[in-house]
């Protein structure tokens, strides 16, 4: 059974250029173990870009309960040369609460 990161957690993201960035923050402190085991860059990556060249980087925020990724080249050759409105961090943000994620309690 899978769970829905949106269930757990809320995100914020923001652009410049062909970077992306996206954070998770958990819902309620208790599941911050629970998503730093189980958002990955790379499930992160693999969600986001699926076969593009997109890379991103993790960083924890343990105070925060939270995870920002950094992704560059996610966006192609930016926001500002772009006519695709579904290619900006905050609709990134909103595709990454859809990734699911295993039921480990």
């Amino acid at each position: 059974m899978m769970v829905r990161l949106g269930t757990l957690a809320h995100a914020r993201a923001g652009d410049k250029g062909d970077t992306t960035t996206l954070s998770v923050i958990a819902r309620h402190p208790a599941d911050y173990d629970r998503l730093r085991r189980a958002v990955t860059a790379e499930r992160v990556e693999a969600h986001i870009c699926g076969d593009l060249a997109g890379r991103f980087t993790r960083f924890e925020l343990p105070g925060l309960a939270a995870l920002h990724f950094v992704g560059r080249s996610v966006l192609g050759s930016g926001v500002t040369t772009s006519l695709a409105l579904d290619s900006h961090g905050k609709s990134l943000s909103s595709a990454l609460l859809d990734l699911e994620l295993p039921d480990d309690g």
